[in-house]
């Protein structure tokens, strides 16, 4: 069954995605995205760049309202997410437990639908 994993992030480690001192936090993300790669259970997956960087637009009768920026104003932020194929929800969730950012934000784990063909 396929999961997305969606890392959300505190804007503070945002902040420090280009900072020299988040040396560790960046390669704790990496050893993690080099074990779930290499459990070959990743079916799609990106890091996002923050979320200032965004823009939302809503359909409102014929008008289409934008705004730059994330649209929800949260202590977290998406930054990133996984598609994996496991067994069930408990192979998701320990995986979900194993990101850098379980213990600072959170991981929502969600069923991907597959449309069928």
């Amino acid at each position: 069954m396929q999961y997305m994993l969606m890392f959300y992030q505190p804007q503070s480690e945002f902040d420090q995605r280009e900072d020299a001192a988040a040396q560790a936090t960046r390669a704790a993300w990496m050893a993690y995205v080099g074990a779930i790669r290499q459990a070959g259970i990743v079916q799609a997956g990106h890091g996002l760049h923050p979320p200032m960087t965004g823009t939302t637009l809503r359909l409102r009768g014929d008008q289409r309202l934008v705004q730059d920026g994330p649209f929800a104003d949260a202590k977290e932020q998406l930054g990133g997410y996984f598609v994996i194929e496991v067994t069930d929800l408990d192979a998701a969730l320990e995986w979900a437990a194993r990101a850098p950012c379980a213990s600072t934000g959170g991981v929502e784990v969600r069923p991907v639908f597959v449309v069928p063909t």
